[in-house]
């Protein structure tokens, strides 16, 4: 009849233990100088070798020949207690006698003597499900025990054991063993079993089997069944974690923000069956995996779950800050947590995707904290843009000529910048030009300053009024309507072929630095001044025009009411 593998290579001695030598040692030494105590307690996770150690220690204790602390295997105690025939060596599951009936029951036959060996051992596996009576009536014997008698307790959930139990044991905590051992074990086994597996199927398998040498071999036994050569291939698709990729590739569309991809995907996986609890749940997982290996890359691999290959967490994780992460995990585990108690499952998933795809959605200091930090990358960029040499000055370039506004257009929208004043009907008459002037028309105020020169090669030239409306009026025709307000509140000027959109404050700033608006202003820029244009957007005002400038400006502006008769 056909064994399972963890049961055919389950430890014999404590020299075969795996990963445990921090207890295995301390019982080899206590048996071995006859120092055992009456009561143990084994706590740590499922398949670390809680009961088998117990079982160890049970035949250790009654061998009649031990061999540094290790049972010997070969006397008539150790074949007994392997067989199962000696009942002073019993095995109880505490979820199934959890009674305080059963508990009194082991409490009046535990008095009597051993018939077959020298210590009656009760090995009460899942101690945690006792009931409260059933832990008072266990007390009072673990407090006082014959000398014969000795209890070895095991238990995964520590903190449900009474305080009272706990300190009338001698307790050892078995952690979980490390991927390098389980692979060890893992190989050792199928070579013995003359299975082919492979060293990164090996590997794969230990991570699977999340610290618990149990596991491992239970899933080497279900890898091998299939047949053939075990590698890492074989492992996912005879495990089924081959849908893994389509997780990846759902990570990779929320890494990307296509919110739009990421719901069509999400819509295939429901049709195909998936459950919406098992999507968030193995993103959470991958989420994870993504963490650890960006802030943990050299030393993380043994943390790693196993199910994602190391290369796709290498192209998914790179140029993705570990704030994200951290953004990504909590959202999928406050949706995790809400699941449970959702009308609408589908509805409540695509609602995380679409939080995971966009922080601003999340309502919270996330959002905040990623506009802060997608305008500090916009601020480094143009820190790394100003430090670069000026480029030679452009060949003197004739604007075009500027199109007069229709008249009685009308009242332009709220954010954009009010239009020029038109000028009063011109009245020509022989040899001069008069001008209508309304009697409550505004006095003409003088053009704006020129910046001042810059230290550069290429001296900086403030663009006028004409030019840089109709750069904006052209910007605004082609963008969305949410960047009109925004531009009609900036001011530019040129330097060489360096086009400097100055903004009023951080958050117009911030609105205007994306790939979009930066593509339209330099090529309408470019299609104005008839040459290639470079960009460069920072807060502040423009430069002033030097004194000679706006002297120049005052004169070429008083020249134009020479000669001019104005009617009473």
């Amino acid at each position: 009849m056909y064994q399972a593998l963890y049961r055919k290579w389950r430890p014999k001695t404590f020299a075969d233990v795996i990963g445990q030598e921090h207890i295995t040692e301390t019982l080899r030494r206590q048996v071995a100088e006859g120092r055992t105590s009456h009561a143990y307690l084994f706590t740590g996770t499922r398949g670390t070798g809680k009961t088998t150690c117990a079982k160890i220690l049970a035949k250790a204790v009654n061998c009649e020949a031990p061999v540094n602390g290790d049972p010997c295997g070969k006397c008539p105690s150790c074949a007994g207690i392997d067989s199962g025939s000696f009942l002073d060596v019993l095995e109880l599951d505490a979820a199934s006698n959890n009674g305080v009936d059963q508990v009194r029951s082991l409490r009046d036959e535990a008095v009597y003597s051993p018939a077959n060996v020298r210590k009656r051992v009760y090995i009460v596996d899942e101690v945690h499900m006792l009931s409260t009576a059933a832990f008072n009536a266990l007390l009072k014997i673990l407090e006082e025990p014959p000398e014969h008698l000795m209890f070895i307790l095991a238990t995964t959930e520590l903190h449900k054991v009474p305080a009272t139990i706990l300190s009338r044991c001698q307790r050892f905590s078995f952690r979980r063993i490390r991927p390098e051992d389980v692979a060890k074990r893992l190989r050792f086994v199928a070579e013995q079993e003359h299975i082919g597996l492979r060293p990164d199927g090996a590997e794969l398998l230990s991570r699977l089997a999340d610290g618990a040498l149990r596991d491992g071999l239970s899933l080497l036994d279900q890898c091998a069944a299939a047949g053939g050569t075990i590698d890492a291939a074989a492992v996912l698709d005879v495990l089924g974690l081959a849908g893994n990729l389509q997780t990846a590739r759902l990570m990779e569309l929320i890494l990307n923000r296509d919110a739009q991809s990421a719901l069509l995907l999400l819509d295939e996986l429901y049709k195909g069956g998936k459950d919406m609890g098992a999507v968030l749940s193995e993103l959470s997982t991958l989420t994870r995996d993504l963490l650890l290996q960006k802030t943990a890359p050299k030393g993380g691999a043994a943390l790693l779950s196993g199910g994602f290959d190391a290369a796709a967490l290498d192209r998914l994780g790179k140029n993705v800050p570990a704030g994200r992460f951290l953004h990504l995990a909590s959202t999928l585990q406050r949706a995790s947590a809400e699941l449970y108690a959702s009308v609408n499952r589908r509805l409540d998933t695509e609602l995380c995707l679409l939080r995971l795809c966009d922080e601003s959605l999340s309502g919270d200091l996330t959002a905040l904290e990623a506009r802060i930090a997608r305008l500090e990358n916009s601020q480094t960029a143009r820190a790394e843009l100003a430090q670069r040499p000026a480029a030679p000055p452009p060949l003197e370039q004739t604007p075009p000529p500027q199109k007069e506004a229709p008249r009685n257009s009308p009242d332009p929208p709220p954010w954009d910048e009010p239009p020029l004043p038109e000028e009063p009907p011109i009245m020509e008459e022989p040899g001069q030009r008069v001008y209508d002037i309304p009697e409550d028309a505004p006095p003409p105020k003088p053009p704006k300053a020129s910046p001042p020169p810059a230290a550069s090669a290429a001296p900086a030239k403030a663009l006028d009024g004409g030019w840089w409306r109709t750069l904006i009026e052209n910007c605004k025709n082609r963008l969305s309507p949410m960047y009109r307000p925004f531009l009609g509140m900036c001011s530019g000027f040129l330097e060489g072929d360096l086009l400097t959109v100055c903004a009023p404050d951080d958050l117009t700033l911030s609105r205007l630095d994306n790939g979009r608006v930066r593509e339209t202003l330099e090529q309408e820029a470019e299609s104005l001044t008839g040459s290639p244009v470079r960009l460069a957007l920072r807060t502040g005002e423009p430069p002033k025009a030097a004194p000679e400038e706006n002297l120049k400006n005052l004169l070429a502006f008083s020249r134009q009411f020479d000669n001019i008769e104005i009617k009473e």
